[in-house]
């Protein structure tokens, strides 16, 4: 699938250089490229992204966050900011929205952002509730698996698993080839009941598609979904009026015909549950990579900020990340549609 063409800097910072104009910065002690030069020549052509110019991009987004936004409490550093520049191909305004919409995501939800550490999620990972397969898929893609059957809602609330799921991302992102990739999430829905699906109302899809769409710096290269019931169907109806077109399309029903999954993601990639011939379903791997990050959470995550309004000043959270409180006509709304899928 080709990648839309809103790929033009329209910084005015952009503009103003010209590569005849000066040259190209010398890369500082702080950032090192780790690309092969196979994903150099392709976040060139599919990222707009120049090795020449990338630390002059860099710099003219730290410029544009100092100037438009004192207050901001973010980090400055050429790797991180590389990551909204990349994920927003290099248009600077656009770049500059992802980072405050991606600090206002994290102040206005803090059921799922304090206290943001491996450690704090370990029933959530042994439940194998998610895991990252140990192959990419073959564009490079790490793959991000999903079982919400795993969850027993008696156990702990579902922002446990939306904490777990925005935690491996966080660690994901931090690989500069998943920032030129992408990742896929293969999603399996096999005994998901409607007493479950009912925990994900509009509320949580909406904060949760947000977050994904607008408030985080990853490519979403495609969701496959297995084993869906017939109650997925009101789940989707749910999910779908969130969703920008581009990223609607990209999602695959592929039910319980796993020929059809594999013409997507090839079967040496993926587990025998899922017909495929690499080994069993492993959640240890990557539950031990998260835990061994605790100490990047904690300094991340944990430690005690400004008040959200000296942070943002008059920065809004993305459409969908208010922190309105579901009413109880929405929550018999979303039970109806789901069983008039029955």
């Amino acid at each position: 699938m080709s990648e839309e063409s809103d790929s033009l800097r329209t910084s005015p910072s952009a503009a103003s250089l010209s590569e005849n104009e000066l040259p190209p910065p010398s890369a500082p002690a702080g950032y090192v490229c780790s690309l092969t030069e196979e994903l150099v020549a392709k976040a060139r052509e599919e990222l707009q992204e120049k090795p020449e110019w990338r630390l002059r991009d860099v710099q003219a987004l730290r410029d544009m966050v100092r100037k438009e936004c004192p207050h901001l409490s973010t980090s400055l550093e050429d790797a991180f900011l590389l990551r909204f520049l990349r994920a927003r191909k290099f248009d600077y305004d656009r770049a500059l929205q992802l980072l405050i919409n991606y600090h206002s995501c994290r102040r206005s939800w803090p059921e799922v952002f304090n206290d943001l550490r491996p450690s704090a999620l370990k029933e959530v990972l042994a439940s194998g509730f998610l895991t990252v397969l140990p192959h990419t898929d073959p564009r490079g893609c790490p793959v991000l698996c999903l079982r919400p059957d795993r969850w027993i809602p008696s156990n702990y609330p579902i922002t446990e698993n939306i904490r777990a799921v925005y935690l491996t991302l966080e660690k994901l992102i931090q690989s500069e080839e998943t920032q030129v990739n992408g990742i896929v999430i293969l999603a399996d829905y096999k005994g998901v009941s409607l007493s479950k699906a009912s925990h994900f109302g509009p509320f949580i899809a909406k904060k949760v598609i947000g977050i994904l769409q607008d408030g985080f710096p990853i490519r979403i290269k495609a969701v496959h979904v297995v084993n869906e019931p017939r109650i997925f169907k009101g789940i989707f109806a749910i999910i779908k009026p969130f969703l920008k077109e581009k990223i609607a399309n990209r999602f695959f029903l592929h039910g319980s015909d796993l020929n059809s999954l594999h013409t997507n993601l090839p079967r040496n990639i993926l587990p025998r549950e899922y017909g495929g011939t690499a080994g069993e379903l492993d959640i240890t791997a990557w539950n031990a990579v998260l835990l061994a990050s605790e100490e990047d959470f904690v300094r991340e995550f944990c430690q005690p900020g400004p008040p959200c309004d000296s942070i943002l000043g008059q920065a809004l959270p993305p459409e969908g990340l208010s922190s309105e409180v579901p009413c109880d006509d929405s929550m018999r709304a979303v039970k109806s549609q789901l069983y008039s899928c029955y």
